[in-house]
């Protein structure tokens, strides 16, 4: 074999522009329209659903770390729509982050958009609509980009699963029965159906493995509240991916997601094909009632080694079943725990407002609500005296303005008895602590390890913050844009538990170049893109959406 001399070794800059030769545009083509249908859940009522190309499930968008992504869109809805590339930072491409009036405007009805969306991550993501939280009713799918360089590459093989909850009502009909009296008891009377890869969860395909291989599993939660858990019989699983970020291999019996959540594991295949096992797939949720045969409801299918034998290895009972871990494993990228600039305190508020018997949900007793302009349009259209001040953005956004590359601490509380699956957008945040705000004792308190050198916080953009409980997670607010922070129970979203970072403004102006595509769908509708959250170049923000706010004596629900 003959060595190349150094001087023949290619230079940074030739390796880059080989990646930059080798990347390709991705193309696909959505007709975002309705569809009836029950998902094929037996017994499960049809409603009014959102497909593509009148389709489900949605195709799965896969790609390499390089690509373009060029999604194209035409809206069959008689509604505005968006989607969001769920982990991906679009980091000078904020105007593709998919938030209707935070980012951008919906796509009209009747129209077509084009998203150009740079993958420069690798990991396993996922697409779904932001515009009236059409997730609900089916706008989502899986996005996988592949890094050539994974330092997990040496598998035999992969497999995919998603997982959905598919309710019999629409988003729209859930949001009319919660603001009646009572309307949680009715909606949770109607459990819904899991999906596992678009399809009845208890149709989950079969795997096949061959002893001594290594295979590696993607999860998926795309649903809208339940948590899903996975486990095979026997078998252990190593995490090795949170969120789209590698980690350092982290050996478990089970893994739990909440909604928006993903992770990969590698399993190391038996050496022998003896038995074969079933690997089990868990739709649950302590914070949602519990009926016998629907909810939680576990889906097993099996792994087969030898397809001519019946002898199946016993399924220990009850299933491993355990919280996520987040404080005990570590980014495999070396990031020591960030030291914080400054902190903010986030009350996730749920309670009643002075007129109304029905319930909202909020941050710090903020209900949001979307601007007359959308926040990216008036970051970069307004003075920076004025894009520095929060006041500017109106006060249903909770914007909060941050400096370039400061380190920012979050505590994140759950006062109420619902958990909250909080996601950041355009960025990664370090998990730094948990604890119970009951706790006296401090033995609820887990922190990252202080003492170990060279610990590596996990790094994530969706953390599950418990009932009673707190997390503190610190991110460097190092991309300019408007980025959402909100819960992903898409009823808690709709009902107001969203706010803003609006990140570096004087920043914004300099590196993000609005396509005229962009603007062109806010002017179709009439919606204006400059000035202040009403379209003002003054501080006179009278008119701006706002909401009753919740009394800080409103009982929790």
């Amino acid at each position: 074999m003959r060595l190349l001399s150094p001087s023949l070794l290619p230079s940074a800059a030739a390796l880059a522009l080989l990646m930059a030769a080798q990347a390709k545009h991705v193309y696909e083509y959505w007709d975002i329209g309705y569809l009836t249908t029950n998902r094929g859940i037996p017994n499960l009522e049809s409603k009014k659903a959102i497909g593509v190309n009148n389709h489900f499930p949605l195709p799965v968008v896969r790609a390499d770390k390089g690509d373009t992504l060029v999604l194209n869109v035409h809206n069959s809805l008689d509604v505005g729509t968006s989607l969001h590339a769920h982990g991906l930072f679009q980091r000078g491409t904020n105007y593709y982050d998919g938030v209707p009036m935070t980012t951008a405007c919906p796509i009209a009805p009747g129209t077509n958009f084009t998203y150009y969306i740079p993958l420069d991550q690798a990991g396993t993501y996922w697409i779904h609509g932001h515009s009236k939280e059409q997730n609900f009713d089916g706008l989502r799918t899986p996005l996988i980009i592949n890094e050539p360089e994974d330092p997990y590459n040496k598998i035999d093989e992969e497999f995919l699963f998603t997982v959905e909850d598919w309710w019999p009502i629409t988003f729209e009909q859930s949001m009319d029965i919660i603001a009646a009296p009572h309307g949680l008891e009715y909606i949770f009377g109607k459990l819904p159906g899991a999906l596992i890869n678009g399809y009845d969860g208890a149709l989950a395909n079969p795997l096949a493995f061959q002893p001594g291989k290594t295979y590696r599993i993607r999860l998926i939660n795309m649903a809208s509240m339940p948590e899903a858990e996975f486990v095979i019989d026997d078998h252990d699983l190593q995490i090795i991916e949170v969120d789209g970020v590698s980690t350092k291999p982290k050996t478990v019996k089970v893994v739990r997601l909440a909604p928006g959540q993903r992770l990969s594991v590698l399993v190391k295949a038996k050496p022998s094909s003896n038995l074969n096992y079933n690997y089990h797939i868990t739709i649950m949720g302590d914070y949602l009632p519990s009926v016998p045969g629907i909810f939680p409801i576990t889906h097993t299918s099996p792994i087969i080694y030898n397809n001519k034998s019946t002898e199946f290895a016993p399924t220990a009972m009850p299933l491993a079943s355990e919280p996520f871990d987040d404080i005990n494993i570590e980014s495999l990228e070396y990031l020591p725990a960030l030291i914080a600039d400054r902190s903010l305190f986030l009350n996730l508020t749920s309670g009643f407002t002075e007129n109304e018997y029905s319930h909202r949900e909020s941050i710090n007793f903020k209900v949001y609500r979307d601007p007359i302009v959308p926040t990216m349009f008036t970051a970069l259209t307004t003075p920076d005296s004025m894009a520095i001040n929060p006041i500017t953005y109106g006060p249903q956004t909770s914007a909060h303005v941050l400096k370039y590359d400061e380190v920012i601490e979050v505590l994140l509380w759950s006062p109420t008895e619902r958990p909250h699956p909080i996601h950041l957008h355009g960025h990664v945040f370090q998990v730094i602590e948990r604890g119970s705000v009951k706790d006296k004792t401090g033995e609820a308190r887990k922190t990252v390890p202080q003492h170990i050198a060279g610990y590596s916080p996990l790094m994530r953009d969706t953390v599950m913050v418990d009932v009673g409980g707190y997390v503190v997670i610190r991110f460097k607010a190092d991309n300019p844009g408007v980025w959402n922070l909100h819960c992903h129970f898409d009823w808690h979203m709709g009902q107001g538990m969203n706010m803003l970072f609006v990140e570096a403004p004087k920043q914004m102006k300099e590196i993000l170049k609005v396509p005229e595509q962009i603007v062109e769908q806010c002017r179709r509708q009439g919606i204006p893109v400059e000035g202040n959250v009403v379209g003002r170049t003054t501080y006179n923000y009278d008119g701006a959406p706002d909401l009753p706010h919740l009394h800080p004596t409103s009982p929790f629900v």
